[in-house]
């Protein structure tokens, strides 16, 4: 009876440890799925927006006094599109957008959507940026003009993609569309403001609304050229203008001189007490520099002996 005894504990000891396995096993199978739906969700919304609902909270639509709206397309890409193949067209895209995607990662920015060769962008949601959100959007703008200059269609190496952008800045609706397929939209006049100004602008360049322009000037770094009046659907003529490209600080702004430091010498103090009196730099109607260009001689004379 003992020997039953310990053959019954036995076995239960064992299935008890293969249930512990297959429990560690299982568990660690849900956690990578549930790593890889949270994954996917952070790619699909605002990571701010995607913590809530995982957490089961609701996502209420926000309204948002400004942010800055990108907007850009392909110009000839319907028929670029026509002389190419299908999967030409998606290696295409894939790679544009590819490329496209690793650049704004170094701004203030969420991608909001891509369809077929329109690319939104917006910044100054969900977290707000303060009056940044237009410079973000303007230096990502002059970013990807740059890479889509050097960008290389694998097909037709020697055709030029032609890029053509609009930015706007105003009041929009921000909020999560769905339940199967949950999106982040916006809503309201600056996303149609926002995508006339691309759609009324040139290859290559970068059209900036007034309102857009104005927050840009705060900053004093960015270069504009006025295009002059343009005749938007629905929006009357606007006065519109092209974005060429930012100033460094160190050019738009003056860096005060340091004072000028001199070696106190006998020789030196003796020199300074007979230039301009006993007090150096003050009357004779003499200016600092008049009496720093007479001292560096006298200084050098120091130095030589």
């Amino acid at each position: 009876s003992n020997n039953i005894l310990d053959n019954l504990l036995s076995r239960m000891e064992q299935y008890a440890n293969n249930l512990e396995a297959l429990v560690e096993e299982r568990t660690a199978d849900y956690l990578e799925e549930k790593r890889k739906c949270e994954e996917l969700l952070y790619q699909l919304l605002p990571k701010s927006v995607a913590s809530q609902l995982i957490l089961g909270q609701s996502v209420v639509a926000e309204t948002y006094d400004n942010v800055t709206i990108y907007f850009s397309d392909i110009v000839g890409f319907t028929s670029l599109s026509a002389e190419s193949t299908p999967l030409q067209v998606v290696d295409l895209l894939n790679d544009l957008y590819t490329c496209f995607d690793s650049t704004i990662e170094n701004f203030d920015v969420y991608k909001v959507e891509t369809i077929g060769d329109a690319y939104m962008v917006v910044s100054g949601l969900p977290v707000r940026n303060g009056n940044l959100h237009a410079r973000e959007i303007a230096r990502m703008s002059l970013a990807l003009l740059k890479a889509v200059v050097t960008f290389t269609i694998r097909h037709r190496p020697k055709d030029q993609l032609k890029l053509r952008i609009g930015m706007h800045t105003g009041p929009c609706v921000a909020g999560v569309v769905g339940l199967k397929m949950p999106r982040y939209c916006l809503f309201g006049d600056t996303v149609n403001t926002a995508s006339r100004m691309e759609s009324n602008g040139e290859a290559l360049k970068i059209h900036v609304s007034p309102q857009t322009k104005e927050v840009l000037d705060t900053f004093g770094t960015f270069e504009l050229d006025l295009r002059g009046e343009v005749e938007m659907k629905g929006k009357g003529k606007i006065t519109t203008y092209w974005l060429l490209g930012e100033k460094s600080l160190s050019a738009t702004t003056m860096t005060p001189t340091a004072p000028i430091q001199l070696p106190i010498t006998v020789n030196t103090t003796r020199h300074l007490n007979n230039v301009g009196n006993s007090k150096p730099f003050v009357n004779n109607n003499k200016s600092p520099n008049d009496n720093v260009t007479a001292l560096t001689p006298l200084l050098q004379g120091d130095a030589s002996t």
